[in-house]
């Protein structure tokens, strides 16, 4: 049964994008979800309410909360103490899913959050490497990206942060023993590594959102399959729970607006 059908309003973009993230820890099993952005928080908070209950939330600080309470607020009840070592930890014992940002991104998932230009002379300075390395060498990492555009998706990026599968291919079996990137979601569409050569693949198109919008988006050329799903519509529950639970003041409209 559709939104409509149901008294509801179809579907947002915002709310397409928040459902794609929660599939990334669909069947997650006890792990941290460590989302990075409004709809990557929503999206990890609706699948600990719905397809990956046993899902480990922090309050972004360092609790682990045992209830989901809406973005913004306190949790109601604490599960733990998650002091930044013992964060640590869990990166780098696999035991986290982290959904980063990026300033860029190549084919084959390289990704930057240090500088844009040349390292020795940036143009912009950004937020440099950060845990990056770390996240993508010993953790499942996987990419959100609000705005979908040439500048971010890049034929190489200017210098690496997050490795992507030909470093990790180059740097030999200690780099890819836990290298996984399960894939990348923007507000055009959801992409990942399934190919030979592993290089970024379009994976399903937001409603409404065409093939020629993407590849124009998009600084190097992409897998494009023969037949391209849509992205899945939210379920009536899922729709709730998003509207009315998780995100009741609609944040994630101002991240990813209509």
């Amino acid at each position: 049964m559709n939104a409509t059908e149901t008294g509801l309003s179809a579907a947002t973009r915002a709310e397409h994008c928040v459902v794609a993230c929660a599939e990334a820890w669909r069947n997650a099993g006890e792990v941290l979800a460590s989302p990075m952005g409004t709809v990557p928080a929503i999206g990890a908070r609706l699948a600990k309410l719905t397809s990956s209950p046993e899902l480990l939330l922090t309050d972004g600080e360092a609790l682990l909360m045992a209830d989901v309470p809406a973005i913004g607020a306190r949790p109601g009840a604490v599960e733990g103490w998650l002091p930044f070592r013992q964060h640590l930890a869990l990166t780098a014992t696999g035991r986290r899913h982290v959904m980063m940002g990026a300033s860029q991104l190549d084919r084959y998932g390289n990704q930057n959050i240090s500088c844009i230009g040349d390292w020795a002379r940036p143009t912009r300075q950004l937020l440099g490497v950060r845990g990056a390395p770390v996240n993508t060498l010993n953790n499942p990492t996987s990419y959100w990206v609000p705005k979908h555009s040439a500048r971010v998706f890049v034929e190489r990026v200017d210098m690496v942060s997050g490795v992507g599968h030909d470093r990790a291919a180059a740097a030999g079996p200690s780099a890819t023993r836990y290298h996984r990137l399960p894939g990348v979601i923007t507000n055009l569409g959801v992409f990942d590594f399934e190919t030979p050569d592993r290089t970024m693949r379009l994976r399903s198109l937001h409603p409404g959102v065409t093939v020629e919008q993407v590849t124009e988006a998009t600084g190097f050329a992409l897998t494009i399959p023969d037949e391209v799903p849509l992205t899945r519509e939210p379920t009536e529950a899922e729709l709730r729970l998003i509207r009315e639970v998780i995100d009741p003041k609609g944040l994630r409209e101002r991240e990813v607006p209509a």
